[in-house]
């Protein structure tokens, strides 16, 4: 029996087959416009705050205490403080918990902890 629980392994579906970036959410609006995807393991979020601390884009929800970006589909100008948040984030051990997806390629930008551009959601 294969542990996934840490963090070597691609995601999957649960099935055999690695869950891509493109198999979640909604269409969002043209590539051309917003070529970037933020996958949010909203599941996984402990409120630390430091995607808040570095990006605009994320803040912290008063209520839950939890973090949530302004926007999930994002352009040129939004990438760099987006991959700030997702390489900040300590949760799963410093893995992250926000990934920032090139929408072109598929590719996972950050944190890509497995360093392949592969996808590393773990739901």
């Amino acid at each position: 029996m294969s542990d996934e629980a840490d963090g070597d392994e691609a995601a999957t579906d649960g099935g055999d087959e690695v869950l891509r970036a493109s198999d979640i959410g909604g269409e969002g609006p043209p590539i051309e416009e917003k070529p970037y995807k933020i996958v949010f393991e909203a599941n996984k979020c402990f409120g630390a705050g430091k995607c808040a601390e570095v990006a605009d884009n994320w803040v912290m929800d008063v209520v839950s205490g939890m973090a949530k970006p302004e926007a999930y589909y994002i352009g040129e100008e939004d990438l760099d403080e987006n991959v700030r948040a997702a390489e900040a984030c300590p949760a799963k051990k410093d893995a992250g918990v926000i990934h920032v997806v090139d929408r072109r390629t598929d590719e996972e930008i950050a944190p890509d902890p497995h360093g392949d551009g592969t996808l590393s959601v773990d739901w």
